[in-house]
């Protein structure tokens, strides 16, 4: 099951984890949201205890989503030692999202 970020736990689950951070920003309303929901799920477990995958709906989480100018989504970012490492909006495959995340942990 994908991490539940919200704007409460945000600093101290994806900006000070000391891990990778993958956050996918998303509505219930939004049908290519719906499409990567399942690539989301995925990647949670695939990467368990070395990142943290997991979702943010932007609809009940306004502020974490207006501090990265998310203005689209679905919008994937990356997060490294509190910093912007990746970001990817709109639709992907699995296979992208690996790739982002393997280089994030390697580098």
């Amino acid at each position: 099951m994908a991490f539940e970020f919200t704007d409460a736990n945000f600093k101290e689950s994806a900006l000070d984890s000391g891990k990778v951070s993958v956050v996918d920003f998303w509505a219930p309303w939004c049908g290519p949201c719906r499409m990567i929901a399942p690539i989301i799920e995925e990647l949670s477990a695939d990467y368990k205890g070395d990142a943290v995958v997991g979702k943010l709906n932007v609809d009940d989480n306004p502020e974490v989503a207006m501090k990265y100018g998310v203005r689209s989504i679905p919008t994937i970012l990356l997060l490294k030692d509190g910093e912007i490492f990746d970001k990817q909006v709109g639709v992907t495959s699995k296979k992208v999202l690996a790739e982002k995340i393997d280089a994030a942990l390697a580098s």
